[in-house]
C-alpha cells in the first residue's frame, strides 16, 4: 500500500501569491497607507477617437462641422465654488454634488460623493439633435461599468436624510433637489442655433480605476417625419487619472 502524501501548506505558487497579498495589504494598514486618486485629466490628443479635439481645461470635445459635443471632468473644489452657499456649513451643507466642507473626523480630509462631468452641446449644424445623458456609460480600463444617476436616483439618495420630510432637515433636502433640476443636463431635443449644458453624475470610482472611456450613445443627428430617430451616433470621450497609495493625499 502507498503511504499518504503529507499535504505542505501554501505549497503551490498561488498560494504563496495570495498570501505574500494579505502580508503586504495587512502591513499597509497597519501603517495607515490608504489609496487615493489624482484628478482625472484627458487621455492624449492621439489617443482620443477621430474628431475629438482635447483643450487645456481638461475638456474634450467631439466637432463636425457646426456640432460640437464636449465633456469635462469636474472637480469637487470647483463645484464647491459654484455653489458656495451650499458648501460651507459642515454636515449639513445642501451641495448635492460633493459634502462642501465637511471634513471625515477620522481621516480629516474630504472623501468625494460622485464621478461628475459638465456636458456642453452646441447645434449649428442640424434642425434638431437629441442627447440623451441616461443612455451614456462609462468603462474603466479593467471592464468596471458605470451608468448615469437620474434626477430620481438622486433624490431617493438624499430622501433619507430629510428625517421624514419636516423641518429644517426638509429645507435642506428641497435646497438639494432645486439645484439638480437647475443644474443636471436635461435629455430634451435641441434645436439647431441652440445650446445646452448641464452635469452628468456617475457613481464614484473604485479605487483601481485610472482610464474611463466615456460613451455617448445613440446620439440623434436627424428625426424623421414621424419624430422618430432616423440617424444616430456614438461618441467616446478617453480620460485617465493616477491612482498610488500614501498616508495623505498629495498636494495638487
Amino acid at each position: 500500500m502507498g503511504t499518504a502524501q503529507k499535504k505542505v501548506p501554501f505549497a503551490n505558487a498561488s498560494n504563496r501569491l495570495y498570501f505574500a497579498l494579505f502580508l503586504i495589504l495587512s502591513f499597509s494598514l497597519s501603517c495607515g497607507v490608504r489609496y487615493f486618486a489624482g484628478p482625472m485629466q484627458p487621455m492624449a490628443q492621439d489617443e482620443q477617437k477621430t474628431r475629438m479635439e482635447v483643450s487645456d481645461d481638461g475638456t474634450v470635445a467631439y466637432i463636425y462641422e457646426r456640432l460640437e459635443v464636449s465633456l469635462r471632468p469636474v472637480t469637487d473644489e470647483e463645484l464647491n465654488r459654484q455653489f458656495s452657499q451650499n458648501s460651507k456649513e459642515g454636515i449639513w451643507s445642501t451641495n448635492p454634488y460633493t459634502y462642501g466642507n465637511w471634513k471625515d473626523p477620522i481621516t480629516g480630509e474630504t472623501p468625494s460623493r460622485f464621478t461628475i462631468f459638465r456636458l456642453k452641446v452646441k447645434n449649428y449644424a442640424f434642425p434638431k439633435i437629441q442627447v440623451d445623458p441616461l443612455m451614456m456609460v462609462m468603462v474603466s480600463q479593467n471592464g468596471r461599468r458605470y451608468t448615469p444617476l437620474s434626477l430620481l436616483q438622486l433624490e431617493e439618495y438624499y430622501s433619507p436624510y430629510a428625517r421624514g420630510y419636516a423641518g429644517v432637515a426638509y429645507e435642506r433636502f428641497d435646497e438639494r433637489k432645486d439645484l439638480l433640476k437647475k443644474t443636471l443636463y436635461t435629455g430634451e431635443p435641441i434645436f439647431s442655433g441652440q445650446e445646452r449644458e448641464g452635469y452628468v453624475v456617475f457613481p464614484l470610482l473604485h479605487y483601481d480605476v485610472r482610464q474611463i472611456d466615456v460613451h455617448v450613445r445613440d446620439m440623434v443627428l436627424r428625426f424623421d417625419i414621424f419624430g422618430e430617430p432616423a440617424e444616430t451616433i456614438d461618441l467616446v470621450f478617453r480620460f485617465e487619472r493616477e491612482t498610488y497609495t500614501a498616508r495623505h493625499p498629495r498636494q495638487e
